[in-house]
Formats: C-alpha cells, structure tokens, sequence
C-alpha cells in the first residue's frame, strides 16, 4: 500500500506526487530552478532531522540530504556516535531547493524562501509522522516554528527534548564544519549522544512493533 497524505495543495499525494510538486515549483526567483532535493522513505519513521537546505556539493549533486559534502560527513560520523543509523529516520531540510550567491556558492536561505517551502515540510511531517523531530541549526528551527509555534532557542537549548505538536522538538547545531565556531566538536559530540539515549525509546518501540507483526504473519 503506498503512503499518502495531505499534499501543498491539499489534496491526497503520495510520495512521488510530493516530488514531483516540489521539482515543478518556482515560488522562489533566487533559488536554482528544478533543484528540490527530497528524498523520503517508503513510510513513518520514528524520527525525522530537518536541516537547513541542499548544499551543491552535498545533496544537489547525491539527491540524498547531508550526503556528498563536509556536512553530510559530519553528519553521518555524529549519526554513530548517537547510535542511530539513516534507516531510523527521514531527512529533510527548511529548503528543497539550492540556494547560491551571485558567485555560485551556498547561501543562507531567505525568510520569504523558508515560509514558501512550509507547506513541503508540513507534508513531510505528515507522512513520516515521527515521534521526535531534530532541528539542525537555527534555520531549521524557524521553519519549524513556523509549522507549529515554540519558543526554543538554539544556543540556549540545544540537546534539550521539548514538547511540540504532540511529539518531541530536539534543538540541535548544524553539522556543518563551521557551527563548531559557536559549539565546539566535543560538544556536539555530546549532544548527539543525550540524543541517541532519548531516541532509544522510540526505537525499542519500532522495534516491538515489527516484532509482533513478523509474529502475525507466522
């Protein structure tokens, strides 16, 4: 059976129908036509990591989010030491689409560019359904904010479990290099590990859950 759910337009969209929206959409004048990045998994995932946006030497090359370049490096080495693994979450990011400078490089996004691409993420929430959602990095978390109202603050309140829209919102820095100006390496280390202990929840009871339907089927 395939997944569907309340699409940007508001009818019924299945995964597919989801990128196929996003690749055609051009709300934004300064992002790189026909770049959306969206790469989602065949169902719900227990937990979904929302970052900032595609990077051109990252996903806009691979078409897979925090894969390719320095970031999805640090992201995969921080992933370890949470003790969690691609296939316990969906990925995504504020942006589907590249942001570049007049000089070809990564830019931040806009505000105006991250509230035109809510209504993505609201849908990818909707179809991933995850227990707890991780914000990587400030832009990540204003556009979740826009979804559903919260008060966190990312140097404040980095690695801290909140309630947010009956599941859980997990502030965390950006793996980017560069976020270890403002949080050193061990740091982020650290965080990622409280992160992996809170997941484990979750994750034990995926695992129940496939369990019992194997045991169904027997």
């Amino acid at each position: 059976m395939r997944a569907s759910y309340a699409g940007p337009e508001g009818r019924c969209h299945t995964a597919a129908d989801l990128r196929r929206s996003a690749a055609a959409c051009r709300a934004c004048p300064r992002m790189v036509p026909g770049s959306a990045v969206l790469d989602l998994p065949s169902g719900p995932r227990p937990l979904l990591f929302v970052g900032e946006a595609p990077g051109r030497l990252g996903a806009a090359r691979t078409g897979v989010p925090f894969r390719g370049d320095a970031a999805g490096t640090r992201f995969e080495r921080l992933l370890a030491e949470a003790r969690l693994s691609r296939a316990d979450a969906a990925v995504t990011n504020a942006v589907l689409c590249l942001p570049l400078d007049e000089r070809g490089r990564n830019r931040r996004p806009q505000p105006a560019e991250v509230r035109a691409c809510g209504r993505y993420l609201r849908a990818v929430l909707e179809l991933t359904r995850p227990e707890a959602v991780i914000a990587l990095g400030a832009v990540a978390l204003a556009a979740l904010a826009a979804v559903e109202p919260h008060r966190l603050v990312l140097a404040r309140d980095a690695g801290r479990p909140a309630p947010w829209g009956g599941r859980w919102l997990i502030p965390l820095y950006h793996p980017s290099p560069r976020a270890a100006i403002r949080r050193p390496l061990e740091r982020q280390l650290d965080d990622w590990r409280r992160l992996g202990d809170f997941a484990a929840r979750f994750l034990r009871s995926e695992q129940l859950v496939d369990s019992a339907a194997i045991e169904k089927l027997r």
